[in-house]
């Protein structure tokens, strides 16, 4: 075994994995074929801290433990395991007999009631970890034979890569998370957003609007590949505003209703990015809200929320979403001084000053995740 030649042919494999799903397949398939064993696994024992099921991850290539032995793992040898993982020190290969003590009973059943069922009777582990405290542990297992003088040698020159893999991967996790939990809050916020270049052609879309494009009958998208809608009164309102927005990065957002019932809007504002990366860089973002409760759910939530009474919790809506009192008034078949009468009521109950703060009232509620 040449192991500089071994380790340069496994990093490549070892940087994709940081992207597949699950990670790490195609190296460690590559691994076990290198080492010539019947087992391999990568181990990650993050920080103590969430659930239980998330503390440990275990990515392996080849034939793993028989059913009934993983299960008398789980639930008879895991809070019993015996080998010193925390301890191994960091860079080093590790034998199975320096990490077993053989005539100790707990050791004894760990190797006779785990690893031999299993096919590991000849075993490699090494251990890593990155900045933050993670670690990371490769473990190779033969049935039969030892392994070669080679091996130690090629999980020694892993080693280095693997702290710096570990230490991406713990950083893209994070990110990950964060995405996720960022994502769901704007979901239920039914937030969603569309990308564009500087005449006005859709570069990218999140899930939500990509089903707004493709089914709002408000927004969608033209022959050439531009943002538009189909009423003709909004698609001059949007070529305007993505003309104006393009041609003055320091232009005003320009808020567009595009349906009160289901009701819909759009924020359109300049990117601020002018150069990209590996995709080109957008010149306007545009910020689509959808409200997936019908006017008069969210009637009964307001009523319930700031106790207004029906007609009250209607011109609340009105007004929360930038009518006037005299455009709110006829469509609720109210005179002016009737809805002027209730807005202040509605101000009396709410605790606001005047439209301004019941908009930022309801729009900071929780009936913006609801």
């Amino acid at each position: 075994m040449d192991t500089g030649e071994d380790v340069g042919a496994l990093i490549v494999p070892l940087i994709e994995g940081l992207v597949e799903d699950p990670p790490w397949r195609v190296f460690l398939d590559a691994l076990r074929d290198r080492v010539e064993g019947d087992y391999a696994s990568l181990v990650f024992r993050p920080l103590p801290l969430g659930t239980p099921e998330a503390r440990v991850i275990h990515l392996y290539s080849g034939q793993p433990s028989p059913p009934q032995v993983s299960r008398h793992y789980r639930e008879n040898l895991y809070l019993r395991d015996p080998l010193p993982y925390h301890e191994m020190q960091e860079g080093r290969v590790y034998a199975l007999r320096e990490l077993l003590q053989f005539g100790v009973p707990k050791h004894d059943a760990y190797l006779t009631q785990l690893l031999m069922p299993s096919g590991m009777n000849h075993l490699r582990m090494i251990r890593f970890a990155e900045p933050g405290g993670v670690s990371g542990w490769i473990t190779v297992t033969r049935r039969e034979g030892e392994f070669g003088k080679g091996v130690d040698g090629l999980l020694q020159g892993l080693s280095r890569y693997m702290r710096a893999a570990l230490a991406s991967f713990v950083r893209l996790e994070r990110e990950r998370m964060t995405a996720s939990v960022a994502k769901e809050a704007v979901r239920r916020m039914s937030f969603g957003w569309v990308t564009l270049d500087s005449e006005g052609r859709i570069l990218d879309a999140d899930v939500y609007g990509a089903q707004v494009l493709a089914g709002s009958g408000s927004l969608t998208r033209s022959k050439e590949g531009r943002l538009t809608a189909r009423d003709p009164a909004l698609r001059r309102q949007v070529q305007a505003a993505v003309a104006d927005l393009a041609n003055n990065p320091q232009a005003r957002p320009r808020a567009i209703v595009l349906s009160r019932e289901p009701w819909l809007d759009l924020l359109l504002v300049p990117s601020g990015q002018r150069m990209g990366t590996t995709q080109a860089a957008p010149a306007i973002i545009c910020y689509l809200h959808a409200d997936t409760w019908s006017s008069a759910d969210r009637c009964e939530q307001l009523a319930q929320l700031f106790d207004l009474a029906p007609s009250e919790a209607r011109l609340a809506l009105a007004l929360s979403r930038g009518m006037s009192i005299s455009e709110a008034a006829p469509e609720l078949g109210l005179t002016v001084e009737s809805a002027r009468t209730y807005s202040k009521r509605i101000y009396a109950k709410t605790g606001a000053r005047g439209q301004a703060d019941l908009v930022r009232f309801i729009h900071r509620s929780v009936l913006v995740i609801a």
